[in-house]
């Protein structure tokens, strides 16, 4: 995938409402109507919402008579996690070191209990 292509995803998930379209589209098409029905705004702010989702290739549409309906393409999905993978192993050494730092204390406490216990 291409930065710019990245960049065009990314900026189409930035939006709640557009990854509350993607999300209602996880259960299969459904028409421009269909989706609009839980937002508060207009027809034509949910048609603009959806061009940029088929501009960043995560929504296609299709027209039968005069409805337009919407599928999610899954395709920039997967490359956003492949880019987003590549950062795991940084994640996965600070969750480590974190785990480490806990336990440690748990350590140093257990220990001041035991003294505390033992004086008694």
């Amino acid at each position: 995938m291409s930065a710019d292509q990245l960049s065009t995803t990314f900026a189409a998930l930035a939006d709640p409402t557009r990854r509350a379209i993607l999300s209602r589209l996880l259960s299969g098409e459904c028409s421009v109507t269909d989706l609009a029905e839980p937002f508060d705004m207009t027809m034509p702010a949910v048609s603009k919402h959806l061009r940029v989702l088929e501009r960043a290739g995560l929504v296609a549409q299709r027209r039968e008579a005069q409805w337009r309906h919407c599928r999610i393409e899954a395709g920039p999905l997967k490359e956003v996690a492949d880019w987003t993978e590549s950062y795991r192993h940084i994640w996965e050494e600070r969750l480590d070191r974190l785990d480490q730092y806990l336990q440690e204390i748990k350590t140093k406490e257990r220990k001041q209990h035991d003294r505390r216990k033992g004086k008694k």
